[in-house]
């Protein structure tokens, strides 16, 4: 073979090989420029100052959101602590002889065990209902089985 021949076959593969690399590299650069296109926001950002600051405002604000948000959940938790959370039922007959368990109790206390009970009480005349304080879980008033009972219950739930 001549030397020639040899010499071409090789300029012909190097040339082929520089211009795969060539495409590759062409590929690369547009797969570049597109994602700093994206980061400067599509020429809305002339440098990187300017996306260093923008971050520091965007994060200025979460932070703020954050803030916001953990006020708003301590305001939650502290409504929380005085909304009736436990509750306590007790039906009864206060007359043996008459009727079904139409009288009722409800204790009703937040976590605490403040609140109040309501009692009812059915008779042949007519209902009555009466109310009385709860703090503690105790009454300055003096409390019948039914509704120690129905403060007991709802003490106990959870």
């Amino acid at each position: 073979m001549d030397i020639a021949i040899i010499f071409l076959i090789t300029a012909g593969i190097i040339i082929i090989a520089l211009v795969a690399i060539n495409a590759f590299l062409l590929w690369k650069a547009r797969q570049t420029n597109e994602k700093i296109d994206n980061l400067l926001e599509k020429g809305k950002i002339k440098d990187f100052k300017d996306i260093f600051l923008s971050q520091k405002e965007k994060i200025g604000d979460l932070e703020e959101k954050i803030r916001e948000a953990f006020l708003k959940i301590k305001n939650l938790e502290d409504i929380s602590e005085t909304t009736i959370r436990r509750v306590g039922v007790v039906r009864f007959n206060p007359f043996n002889n008459m009727g079904g368990n139409q009288s009722f109790v409800i204790a009703l206390l937040d976590n605490k065990n403040n609140g109040f009970v309501i009692s009812s009480l059915f008779v042949k005349e007519g209902n009555r209902v009466y109310a009385k304080v709860i703090k503690g879980g105790k009454s300055d008033h003096v409390l019948s089985g039914e509704e120690v009972e129905a403060v007991s219950r709802a003490t106990s739930s959870k």
